[in-house]
C-alpha cells in the first residue's frame, strides 16, 4: 500500500468522527484506530471470533518516561531546509538489513522519491522516500529507534530554486 494513501487515511480518520478505519486491497490491509482511554462500543470482530481459536496477544506500545532534552539538535526551519517526518508509528531502520550500508548518510544528495529509510510497523516494512531534492543535513534517528507519527527523522537542505 502506498505511503501517500496511508497518510491520506490518517488525515481522514483525524478529520472524521470515526474511531477506526480498516481498508483491504488484495492481500494488503491496514487498520487505523483512534487512541482512546476506553472503547465506545464493543468490537464486533472479537464477538465473531470462533471460541476454539486462541487469540494471539501482542503487547501494545507502552509509553516510557521521557527525559527532557534540549533542542539544539533540531535546527530552526528556514526557507532552504526541510524536515522529513515519520508517516507512521513504528521502528526506524537506516538500512535494508543490519549488514548493509545505510540508504543515506549526512551529506548524501537525494532526489524526490529516493528511499531514505524503512519503518517497520506490525511486521511490515515501509519505505520512507524523499519528498524534496537536496542534501541530508541531519539524521535524527538510529536503526532500531522507535518513532512516532509526525516525528522528524531527517533534515534535508533543499536545492535552491
Amino acid at each position: 500500500m502506498d505511503i501517500r494513501k496511508i497518510k491520506k487515511l490518517i488525515e481522514m480518520l483525524e478529520e472524521s468522527q470515526l474511531s477506526e478505519i480498516e481498508i483491504t486491497e488484495g492481500e494488503e490491509s491496514i487498520r487505523l484506530s483512534r487512541g482512546s482511554a476506553a472503547p465506545n462500543a464493543p468490537v464486533l470482530a472479537a464477538a465473531l471470533a470462533p471460541p476454539s481459536a486462541p487469540a494471539e496477544v501482542t503487547p501494545s506500545y507502552i509509553p516510557q518516561p521521557t527525559i527532557p532534552v534540549a533542542d539544539p539538535e533540531i535546527p530552526e526551519p528556514d526557507e532552504t531546509s526541510g524536515a522529513l517526518c515519520s508517516p507512521m508509528v513504528g521502528t526506524f531502520y537506516a538500512s535494508p538489513n543490519p549488514d548493509s550500508k545505510p540508504y543515506v548518510e549526512i551529506g548524501s544528495r537525494v532526489s524526490v522519491g529516493d528511499t531514505l529509510c524503512m519503518i517497520e510497523a506490525m511486521k511490515i516494512f515501509n519505505q520512507v522516500d524523499a519528498e524534496v531534492s537536496g542534501v541530508v543535513k541531519k539524521i535524527l534517528k538510529n536503526s532500531g529507534d522507535p518513532v512516532e507519527y509526525g516525528e522528524t527523522l531527517f533534515v534535508i537542505e533543499e536545492d535552491g530554486g
